[in-house]
C-alpha cells in the first residue's frame, strides 16, 4: 500500500503457529501489513481468524504453546520524525528492549476490561504502577497524570474514581479506564481488540467518539480489530479483511464497503441487516448468511482456504493452489483466483 504518511509498522509474512497435542494451528500464516502515522487501520473477520494472535504477536506477548516461527514485525519508532527501524520479532519477548516498547510506544485495549484488570488493586494503583513502568516519575506525579487522562476519558470525578476498584465501575467505566491506561504513555500506536463488544450501544458510541477525539488530539494510529463492521465504518481510514490467518483483502474503507472484491468480504457485507425507509427491516428482506463454518484449525483447506464455502469456486483450481496476492485496483489487494 503507498501513502503519503511515514510508515509505522510493518508486518511482513507473518506466522504464528500452536503446537498442541493434536496438531499444529497455524493460527496467523503469512499475513502482511502496513500501518502509517495517524490511520486507524480496521481489522475484520470471522472469530478464529486469527486478529487478536496477530495483535498479540506484535507485543509479544502470545501465550504458550503459541510462537512465532516466521515473518517479521517492524516498528518505526518516531516515525513522525523519520524514526529509525525496530525488528520486533528479533526482540526477546521478556527483554528490555521489548518492554520498552510495550507498554509505551505500542499499547492495547483488551476485550474484557474486568477481566485485564486485577480486581485485588484500585484502578489508580494498576495505572499508576504501569505509568512508571516507563517514565522516570514520582508516585504523586504519576499519580497526577493519571486523574488528569481519567478525566480526559471522561470518567466521572476522577480524584475519586482513581482509588475504587474494578468491581466498582461498571463496564464502560473499566473500559474507559483501560483506554487511559493505554493512553497515559502517549503511544504511537495503539491497538483496541474489540474493545467494545461488551458494551451497549450507548456506551459503545461514546468510547468510539471518545477514541476518535483522543486519536486527534494525540496524533496516534489505532489497529482496530473488530467483527463488526458498522464499527469500522465509523472508525477506519483503511481495513484489511482476515479468513483462516491470512489478509484475503485490504483496501480503504469505502472501497471494501461498496466495492468489494473478496467472495468473503461480500459475503460478510451480504449478512449486513438493512433498513427500509420506515426503519425496519425491509419486507420480505431475509438476512444472508455465509454457508458453512470456519473449518478446524488443524484441517486448513488446501488451496484457497474459503473455497470451501464459497458460491464461485471453481474445482480444480480454488481447491488445488494457494491463490495469489493480486492488485486489480490502486490500492485495493485481493488474494483471489478471479482476478489473476
Amino acid at each position: 500500500m503507498m501513502s503519503a504518511r511515514a510508515p509505522l509498522l510493518e508486518v511482513e509474512d507473518l506466522r504464528t503457529y500452536f503446537q498442541m497435542e493434536g496438531g499444529t494451528i497455524h493460527a496467523v500464516d503469512g499475513t502482511s501489513l502496513t500501518m502509517h502515522v495517524g490511520e486507524t487501520l480496521g481489522v475484520v473477520g470471522e472469530s478464529g481468524c486469527g486478529k487478536s494472535v496477530m495483535a498479540l504477536s506484535i507485543l509479544g506477548i502470545v501465550p504458550s504453546p503459541g510462537r512465532i516461527v516466521g515473518g517479521r514485525i517492524r516498528y518505526y519508532r518516531g516515525a513522525g520524525n523519520g524514526g529509525e527501524p525496530v525488528e520486533l520479532s528479533s526482540l526477546d519477548p521478556k527483554g528490555d528492549a521489548m518492554r520498552a516498547i510495550r507498554g509505551l510506544d505500542i499499547t492495547m485495549i483488551f476485550q474484557e476490561p474486568k477481566s485485564a484488570l486485577s480486581p485485588v488493586y484500585t484502578i489508580g494503583q494498576q495505572i499508576v504502577e504501569a505509568l512508571r513502568l516507563h517514565r522516570d516519575l514520582s508516585r504523586s506525579q504519576a499519580r497526577q497524570q493519571v486523574v488528569e487522562m481519567l478525566g480526559k476519558v471522561g470518567l466521572p470525578d476522577p480524584e475519586r474514581t482513581i482509588d475504587r476498584y474494578p468491581h466498582q465501575l461498571s463496564g464502560g467505566m473499566c473500559q474507559r479506564a483501560m483506554i487511559a491506561m493505554a493512553l497515559c504513555s502517549y503511544p504511537d500506536l495503539l491497538i483496541a481488540d474489540e474493545p467494545t463488544t461488551a458494551l451497549d450501544v450507548t456506551t459503545e458510541a461514546q468510547i468510539l467518539h471518545l477514541m476518535r477525539s483522543l486519536q486527534q488530539e494525540f496524533g496516534m494510529a489505532i489497529m482496530f480489530i473488530t467483527h463488526n463492521l458498522g464499527v469500522i465504518a465509523q472508525m477506519a481510514d483503511r481495513v484489511i479483511v482476515m479468513y483462516l490467518g491470512e489478509v484475503v483483502e485490504e483496501a480503504r474503507v469505502y472501497d471494501i464497503f461498496y466495492h468489494p472484491f473478496h467472495p468473503y468480504t461480500q459475503a460478510l457485507l451480504d449478512a449486513i441487516p438493512r433498513l427500509g425507509r420506515k426503519g425496519s427491516l425491509k419486507p420480505r428482506h431475509q438476512l444472508a448468511e455465509i454457508r458453512g463454518t470456519v473449518p478446524d484449525a488443524y484441517n486448513v483447506p488446501q488451496g484457497c482456504r474459503f473455497h470451501p464455502r464459497c458460491i464461485h469456486m471453481r474445482p480444480g483450481l480454488c481447491d488445488t493452489d494457494r491463490p495469489p496476492n493480486v492488485t486489480p485496483e490502486p490500492e485495493h489487494s485481493v488474494r483471489c483466483v478471479l482476478y489473476r
